[in-house]
């Protein structure tokens, strides 16, 4: 292709890209397929790969996200994103109205949704997207145009190329996009969000774009901050009608009211129809319409004197204890929900709540038949507050001994509220094992990943991890979209990880406080599985970086007779039981190196393995018993922590002369 060519081609499809999204983001429409879609953006990524020079400002492939680090520089609002002060009542309200009214008895009110989420400035030039930043202070915020720019709701090119424009909007993640990420992050063994707003909070302000592209964050705009040029605008309404013009995704729900009674029924309404949105508000907004008004009435330190936000007070109701549901989380953590009669909070119908823990139940001497406080502040997942009558039918509820999906015995580890299946064969939390047993720090079995994993285990292919080594390509070739040569190219992979190090077998187990590094100092220790088996709880505790939490859970969950039939089968099918790793002299014994700043010679993961190889430490946190602290360039707290204890620093060419 010539570049002439690809010139004509790259504006085509950078085109028919940003018309679908717009029509899928803005309309709900879509008039290409996702394979179509995926062809055309995988066409377009090949031409700006080729050609640099054509990869513009508003090209589609900025929605995947690059592969550089985002640095967030500092951004100094030119025009303040203020906060709104809150009002918790009407009386609240027609106070203020009352101020706006001495001075504007004929002023109009715009209201509008509360967006719970993460406010964001998206500043154009000429039409096309050139800065977004976050709120921070107000005053000053992060630099996040390479993740905002992941987001398909936003605009990189206006529908109308105007001089200049400031927006602000309220990034946020809807209901169906939380509970996929939280699935997903549950699956891995990570730390789950706890709710859409930090999820959303986090998203944006990951330093991979790729993760903030693949987190399906959304936007609302919701305000014009400054502009140059295009359409005169005297009013709120005005502004919001303007900006959906301009191509922006705008707060969705607004109505403009003549009077303060009219907007409090506005915000009644908001408020009964909250629990039917696909995305979490805290409130709703009450603005003075007419800018020339809002001119005049100003603001204070901290707040617009010409808005006020309503946040709804939580709802809480009465309703019978019917049965208490014991779930087991992918990470095997028992979890209890309430079970009682439906109850109406925040305008939906609720028959289930958290109860949180066990701690919980015993500290409120919860029991089945007590009438019961539930609470739901604004979209927050109902939880139960209280009891509120004891029936003196019931004791109070007695938490299992014993997994309810796999009738393991549970165990609850010192220092946690959690009380956890241990059984590696649990079936409830099958999925996230095998997919974490496949992983790259553990055995690393490319071309198996989370959704062929899923398939297999669909189709009753494995039911533990070493159901993995019975596979034939026959098995395989049956799944949606494995073809004869992808299944030989699998059954070769799991053949190849029957070599991998010891380590990498323990790691893989996914023992519960047994990371990567703790099972490279066992495999180091004890050399063989079988030692590691038959060493006691004491044994491995003597092992230098094991504390005793680690050491009773790696021995409690060693000595299950589903282990130990887990590894014999591994065994059989010939993985290696041994540690690989090259011995040599024990010169750093006992000493712990901290690696800090960027390592010019030495990669960061050749370095641990070097420190590790001469029976040293490599640690990720500086303490008084930290040996060394080897720095490269751009080393930041760390080093500062490092000097304030008096802990030896070391250059990479003085680590290279300890290892020569």
């Amino acid at each position: 292709m010539t570049f002439e060519d690809a010139k004509i081609r790259a504006e085509e499809l950078t085109a028919i890209l940003n018309d679908c999204i717009d029509k899928y983001y803005m309309g709900n429409e879509s008039d290409v397929s996702d394979y179509d879609y995926d062809m055309m953006m995988r066409e377009l990524s090949a031409i700006e790969e080729e050609f640099p020079q054509l990869l513009k400002e508003d090209s589609p492939t900025h929605r995947v996200g690059g592969s550089h680090d985002t640095t967030f520089e500092k951004v100094v609002h030119t025009v303040r994103m203020e906060s709104l002060q809150d009002a918790f009542s009407t009386d609240e309200l027609r106070e203020f109205d009352e101020r706006v009214k001495k001075a504007f008895p004929n002023a109009k009110y715009v209201v509008e949704q509360k967006i719970d989420g993460l406010s964001c400035s998206l500043e154009y030039r000429d039409g096309i997207l050139v800065r977004a930043s976050t709120r921070g202070d107000g005053i000053e915020g992060d630099d996040v145009t390479g993740n905002v720019k992941t987001i398909r709701s936003v605009p990189l090119k206006l529908k109308e190329a105007l001089p200049y424009i400031e927006v602000r909007g309220e990034v946020y993640m809807s209901h169906e996009s939380f509970d996929e990420l939280v699935e997903r992050q549950e699956l891995k063994g990570e730390k789950a969000f706890k709710n859409p707003r930090n999820a959303a909070s986090g998203s944006l302000r990951q330093k991979n774009p790729k993760i903030t592209a693949e987190r399906k964050l959304d936007i609302f705009v919701f305000n014009i901050q400054q502009k140059e040029g295009g359409k005169e605008l005297h009013s709120h309404k005005e502004s919001l009608d303007y900006l959906s013009e301009l191509g922006f995704s705008t707060v969705p729900e607004y109505s403009l009211c003549n009077s303060i009674d009219e907007a409090i029924n506005c915000i009644a309404s908001i408020g009964d129809n909250r629990g039917s949105l696909s995305f979490d508000i805290d409130g709703a907004v009450i603005k003075v319409d007419d800018f020339a008004m809002r001119e005049e009435l100003g603001s204070t330190s901290k707040f617009p004197k010409w808005a006020v936000a309503f946040k709804y007070p939580p709802e809480e109701k009465e309703t019978k204890l019917l049965d208490v549901e014991i779930q087991v989380g992918r990470t095997g953590v028992l979890t209890p929900t309430a079970i009682f009669e439906p109850i109406t909070l925040a305008g939906t119908t609720v028959s289930r709540a958290t109860l949180n823990n066990a701690d919980f139940i015993k500290e409120k001497n919860i029991a089945i038949g007590d009438k019961i406080i539930v609470r739901k502040a604004g979209d927050i997942i109902p939880e139960v507050l209280c009891v509120k009558e004891h029936t003196g039918e019931n004791e109070q509820y007695q938490y299992p001994e014993n997994c309810p999906a796999c009738n393991s015995r549970v165990v609850r580890e010192e220092g946690e509220v959690a009380i956890r299946c241990i059984n590696p064969d649990c079936p409830a939390q099958l999925l996230r094992k095998l997919i974490h047993f496949c992983s790259r720090d553990a055995m690393d079995i490319e071309g198996l990943g989370e959704a062929v994993l899923e398939q297999l285990v669909n189709e009753r292919l494995i039911s533990k991890a070493s159901d993995i080594y019975r596979l034939s390509p026959m098995d395989l070739v049956s799944l949606e979209r494995m073809g004869e040569k992808s299944s030989l190219n699998l059954i070769e992979a799991i053949e190849k990880s029957k070599e991998n190090d010891l380590y990498k077998l323990i790691f893989a187990l996914g023992v519960h406080h047994i990371g990567l590094k703790a099972a490279k100092l066992l495999a180091n220790h004890f050399d063989t599985m079988d030692a590691l088996l038959n060493a006691s709880e004491e044994d491995i505790k003597e092992i230098d970086g094991m504390g005793d939490i680690s050491a009773k859970t790696l021995k409690d969950t060693l000595s299950l007779p589903e282990t130990i039939a887990l590894i014999d089968d591994f065994k059989a099918f010939g993985l290696n039981m041994k540690s690989l790793t090259e011995k040599a002299d024990d010169r750093f014994k006992g000493m712990t190196f901290v690696l800090t700043g960027t390592l010019s010679k030495f990669g960061r993961k050749d370095a641990e393995a070097i420190i590790e190889k001469f029976g040293g430490k490599a640690s990720g946190s500086v303490s008084k018993k930290t040996t060394y602290v080897l720095a490269g360039e751009d080393a930041g707290s760390k080093l500062r922590k490092a000097n304030e204890l008096g802990i030896t620093v070391i250059s990479e060419t003085q680590f290279d002369e300890m290892i020569k």
